[in-house]
């Protein structure tokens, strides 16, 4: 069947052009796809075709850049006729943590039109435990002329649905997509077959074939594995703040045992897949989720711990300035989705503190922030010369580089361990550390 996934004659429609489906779209293009991208949102469709990426990752820019001039990558606001349509759209959640998959819902609606026979509909959006199914059924009624979720017979095949949920790191996407392992799970045996060819036509790490709703758990299961054990790490930094011990110290000497790996605290739990997927399991078995909800509710607590630290230091030093070091949601990105960062600034403006902010990786203040006259953005130098209270919220590379001198009769508040590491340093070689 691989014939039918030559690249150059291979058509692919990608609905969302945000973190995933940009880097999967350009990669594609530059694989010799060819590859319409769609999204609703008109601003993003116009810079993209003036050149102008938004999305900070590396060689994202010039990637895109070369697809489109290769014309094998073009952009619209609205779907066209393609082999293989693969679905990179939000799912967000609602009041009281209820998943939220109108996106998904207008993205098949927009493509019914144009599905033929032997298409292939990917979504690879996170998304909860039998999305795939109802995407598919949406599909059906809509096109009621298609064979959609139906075995192929002799010539006759029909429309192929699976989920392919995404598994890369920010800040290397590019890599990511291309080398690590992919899960795909059709709505059927053969839809199965087909993602699982189509995906190893470019990845070169290990596809895996399985059934869709046990890789939209699969998807689930990862995140959460993740989030209660980043809230094992910030729970252990709110007791240890409770006890006057450190922390980093703590963890450093704890570490040394040969099974033991705790996780680095920090603000919270960001971005759109783990502060988020955690919630579909809780909503799709919530009298079994007991630990996973914990965990979740630990780690969206941390930020509210943080700005009653901070608000206790505002109060000890009367008039002051607060720095806040990062928004984004993890180190070394411009990701803001979620970010407990940008939370922990937004309570500190609405307490009318005055906050200068360094966020090297964005150009200017989210909405949330922007034109307070309590808070302007600033470089890293001015950012430390102005506050008289330090809060360092996200482990950008360049803050780590700060001289010890400029943080002297400074109050700092350091929530994500960046000027700690010479105690646990010297800890560890009296340990018998390297």
């Amino acid at each position: 069947m691989m014939q039918q996934y030559e690249k150059n004659t291979l058509s692919v429609c990608i609905l969302g052009l945000g973190y995933i489906g940009l880097p999967t779209a350009s990669l594609l293009a530059s694989k010799g796809f060819r590859v319409h991208g769609v999204d609703i949102n008109d601003v993003l469709i116009h810079d993209l075709r003036h050149g102008k990426c938004a999305i900070y990752e590396p060689a994202l820019d010039v990637l895109v850049k070369s697809a489109l001039q290769s014309g094998n990558l073009t952009v619209n606001t609205r779907p066209s006729e393609a082999d293989i349509f693969i679905i990179c759209v939000p799912t967000p959640f609602t009041t009281g943590h209820k998943p939220d998959l109108r996106y998904v819902k207008a993205a098949a609606t927009s493509i019914a039109p144009f599905l033929r026979n032997g298409n292939l509909v990917i979504l690879e959006s996170t998304a909860p435990v039998g999305a795939t199914e109802k995407m598919a059924r949406v599909l059906a009624e809509m096109r009621p002329d298609l064979r959609i979720g139906q075995h192929s017979h002799g010539d006759s095949v029909p429309v192929y649905v699976a989920h392919c949920p995404e598994r890369v790191l920010p800040g290397r996407i590019l890599h990511e997509l291309v080398e690590n392992d992919r899960i795909v799970g059709g709505i059927d045996q053969d839809s199965t077959r087909r993602g699982v060819e189509f995906y190893r036509s470019f990845v070169s790490g290990n596809v895996q074939g399985t059934d869709s709703r046990t890789a939209e758990m699969i998807k689930l299961t990862e995140n959460s594995f993740r989030d209660v054990n980043i809230a094992f790490a910030n729970e252990l930094s709110l007791i240890c703040e409770e006890l006057d011990l450190d922390v980093w110290e703590v963890i450093a000497l704890a570490n040394r045992h040969p099974r033991v790996n705790i996780l680095r605290p920090g603000a919270g739990v960001g971005g759109h897949c783990i502060a988020v997927d955690p919630w579909f399991l809780v909503d799709s078995a919530p009298q079994t989720t007991r630990l996973i909800r914990a965990a979740r509710e630990v780690n969206d607590s941390k930020p509210e711990k943080i700005v009653a630290h901070t608000l206790d230091a505002v109060a000890a030093r009367p008039a002051s300035t607060v720095a806040c070091l990062g928004l984004a949601f993890k180190p070394d990105i411009d990701d803001l989705r979620e970010s407990p960062a940008l939370l922990i600034a937004e309570a500190l403006a609405k307490k009318n503190i005055n906050l200068v902010i360094c966020e090297p990786h964005v150009q200017h203040l989210p909405p949330e922030l922007e034109g307070k006259p309590n808070v302007r953005k600033m470089d890293l130098h001015n950012c430390l010369q102005k506050g008289n209270i330090i809060l360092a919220l996200v482990g950008h590379k360049a803050f780590a580089a700060v001289d010890p001198n400029a943080l002297v009769k400074k109050t700092v508040i350091d929530v994500c361990g960046l000027w700690q590491g010479e105690r646990t340093k010297r800890h560890s070689h009296e340990a018998g550390g390297k």
